[in-house]
Order: C-alpha cells, then structure tokens, then sequence
C-alpha cells in the first residue's frame, strides 16, 4: 500500500495498528499471558483508564477494545468537549438501549462536576468509559470515578519497537528512502513517543519524496525531541523524587545525573536550589551543618552568575549532600514536636519562663524563681521547661551516631549529667 504524501491525515492515524499483534511494546500487557490480550482476544470491554506519555498506543488500545467488543464507540476530547457533548452519548445509549463506549482523551482536564456527569450511565451499564491521560489519575480522576475503571499504566516504547514501527512506516510510504542508520537515530531521539517519531518521517516525505535521506540530513531536518518533563506534571516529582533518594542513598553520581536531567529539560535552577537546601536539612542535619551552608551558597551562587555558569554550584552541592554523613533527626524531631504542639496547644507556658517587663507580670508570678543559666559555672540549671501538666516528655531529638551529631549525643549526655547533679 502507498500512501500519499498529499494526505491531510497524519502518517501516525494511517498507520494505526488494526490487529493486536501490531501493536508494539507493553509485552506485561499484551504477551500470550497477558491479561489485557486475554481479554481483547475473548472480545470483552471494560471501563479502564489509560495512563501513560504521549505516543505509546492510549489510543490505539481503545480503538482495539471497542471493535472486537462490538461496541459503537465516541470519541471526545476533554479539552473542547463538556457535559453537554456527554449527555448526549449518555441519551443516545439510553434511547437505544445498547451500551457506548465513550473514549475521553486527557480525561484529567474534566473537573468534579463534569466528571459526576459520567457516574449513573457506567452504573447503570449504559456507558462503558475508556479514559486517556498523561496526569496522574489518583491526583486529577474522582475517588468515585476511578474506583469504577482499572487503571492501565503505560510506558514510553522502547527505541527498537519505534524503530519496527519506522521500518513498517517506510513500508507504505514508498517511493520514501531512508537509511537504517537514520532510522536508528529517529527511533532513538522520538523518546518513545512513536507518533512523534511518524510525525517526523512525514515530515521528510513531504519535504523530499524522491530525496536518499542519509542521517546527516535527517538530524539537520529535524531536532531531537524535548526530554519528557512537565513542571506541574507527575514527572516532574518523579524526577525530584529520584534527585532526593539518590542524595539520601549516598550516590553522589545519581544525584548528579538526576539534577542533569532536570536542568536538561528546562527546570528552574532557583526550585532546584530550594529542594536541595531543604534536603540539607531534612536528610544531613547537624550530621553535618556544612551542608546547609554549601547548599545556601550554591544558591547565592546561581544568584550572581545565573545560567549556565551559576548552575555548577548545584552540582557542588548535590555532591556534597549525597557524600555527607546522614542523618534524619532534626526531621523526626520536628515532626514529633508539632505532633505534640498540636495535642497540647491549650496548655499554658510555666509562670517561671514567662516574660515579665512590667512590675504587674512580676507580681503575677512570671519569671518568678526563674534560674539564670549564666550565673551556673558550668551554665546548666535544672528547672522545667515544658507545659506543668505535661511532665517531661520523650526526647524529640535523638541524634545519631554519624558525623557532627556523635558529638551533638556525647553533648546531651553531658548535659543530662549535669541536670542530674543539681
């Protein structure tokens, strides 16, 4: 089959795979064994909800479910589409007393309200619902909605199954020429995203039909894809995700490959400062207080120099923090001090820690027999300093024995020594 080059319809909806065999990549789905092929196979339907980037088959699969289902199927976008164009599928089901599938492309753009629209046609079986979405559906889909659809994670394709579908595509695109090695590079820059991939071959037929496309001139004709990355996206926290547990995980060469990555997909160096910052903190602490100061000056770094010179201060930093001892105490030692704040707000302070500047609060008690540390030799008392009706509780801080913090435990024990004798 030859396509034509003078087509309005993009080479990728052409060559959307119509048998199940096809299709390429997501074998834990499709394999002999896989569920998802058992149930296409048997011909069967189910409201599910597709997530994966962009280019991987979300919705060729939908396409594959309703016709071997034979199920009539509209497909809308929730971009332009809204409770309207919904209640209409929804009527029509009901009048013909057959079940629709309805195919909802980025699904997570509906809001609460449009997506409740949805939830008596599936309960009463007149709507099958076959959503696509590159957000994460536990954080943009219902509770309701979502427990009534089977979530179908999706992965980036793998460069060799883009570059299977390439070679098909050059295939139905004679008199198209292009060599292997210029194939090769096209399935790897795409990213696994096989429609932009496709999009970039149509792009050489249509710039050239006759042309013997060599890789020189199919990397000058096209740029490599934009590294997968959203700023507000699920990506975008995994990607931080993956910067902070390689820094607590002591790979200083993770943390530099991950902060690379962020930095490579146009993240702002500015986030990238605070996030390390916080992580001197919440996984360095007084293991080693260095960290905090190299961090806040990575900052002020990038500050003065800006990009591109001023981003090597973060990589300074992220070493530092991924090589320095590690400790999680202060962290635990906040969060079980606002516990305890908040369990016991309505206590009130000790009338000895309380401040006096006027002789009416002195001759209400505050800062009575209150004792002035300095005057100690050693500057140790021992007097209470929580709530009265609280006691003493459990100890909020409990330093390890990493680093600067050994000497932060030897000190306490000091201290606790000292109280002991007053």
């Amino acid at each position: 089959m030859t396509v034509e080059t003078t087509s309005h319809v993009p080479l990728a909806h052409r060559l959307r795979p119509q048998q199940l065999d096809d299709i390429e990549g997501h074998e834990h789905l499709l394999a002999a064994d896989g569920w998802l092929r058992h149930m296409l196979e048997e011909g069967k339907a189910a409201c599910c909800i597709f997530w994966g980037p962009p280019g991987v088959g979300k919705t060729t699969l939908a396409h594959m479910m309703a016709r071997r289902a034979g199920l009539p199927m509209t497909c809308l976008s929730a971009v332009s589409a809204g409770k309207r164009e919904v209640q209409k599928l929804i009527d029509t089901a009901r009048e013909e007393q057959r079940c629709h599938i309805l195919f909802l492309d980025e699904i997570h753009r509906f809001n609460k309200a449009q997506q409740d629209v949805l939830l008596p046609s599936l309960e009463e079986g007149s709507l099958l619902l076959i959503g696509a979405t590159t957000e994460n559906p536990s954080f943009s889909i219902n509770n309701a909605l979502l427990s009534r659809c089977r979530v179908i994670v999706l992965e980036p394709l793998p460069s060799a199954a883009v570059l299977r579908i390439l070679q098909r595509a050059v295939q139905h695109c004679a008199p198209l020429r292009i060599t292997e090695e210029a194939l090769q590079w096209l399935a790897e820059m795409a990213d696994g995203d096989a429609r932009y991939a496709l999009n970039a071959l149509q792009t050489l037929l249509e710039t050239d039909a006759e042309r013997d496309w060599q890789l020189a001139d199919v990397q000058q004709q096209w740029s490599r894809k934009q590294a997968a990355h959203d700023r507000q996206g699920d990506y975008h926290y995994d990607l931080i995700s993956a910067l902070h547990k390689s820094v607590r995980d002591s790979d200083a060469d993770a943390a530099c490959y991950w902060l690379a990555r962020m930095l490579e997909a146009g993240d702002e160096p500015r986030y990238l400062a605070r996030r390390l910052i916080r992580m001197a903190s919440e996984d360095v602490g007084l293991a080693d207080p260095k960290a905090l100061e190299i961090c806040m000056a990575a900052a002020q770094m990038f500050e003065m120099l800006g990009s591109p010179e001023g981003e090597q201060g973060l990589f300074e930093a992220a070493v530092y923090l991924a090589l320095a001892p590690k400790s999680n105490a202060l962290y635990k030692a906040e969060k079980a001090a606002r516990k305890l704040a908040r369990e016991t707000a309505s206590l009130g302070v000790p009338l000895h820690l309380r401040n006096a500047p006027t002789q009416l609060m002195k001759s209400l008690g505050h800062g009575r027999d209150y004792q002035y540390a300095h005057d100690a030799p050693d500057a140790i008392v021992n007097q209470h300093h929580f709530p009265e009706e609280m006691g003493r509780p459990a100890p909020l801080y409990q330093p390890v024995e990493r680093g600067f913090e050994r000497t932060m435990k030897q000190r306490l024990a000091w201290i606790a020594e000292r109280r002991s004798r007053r």
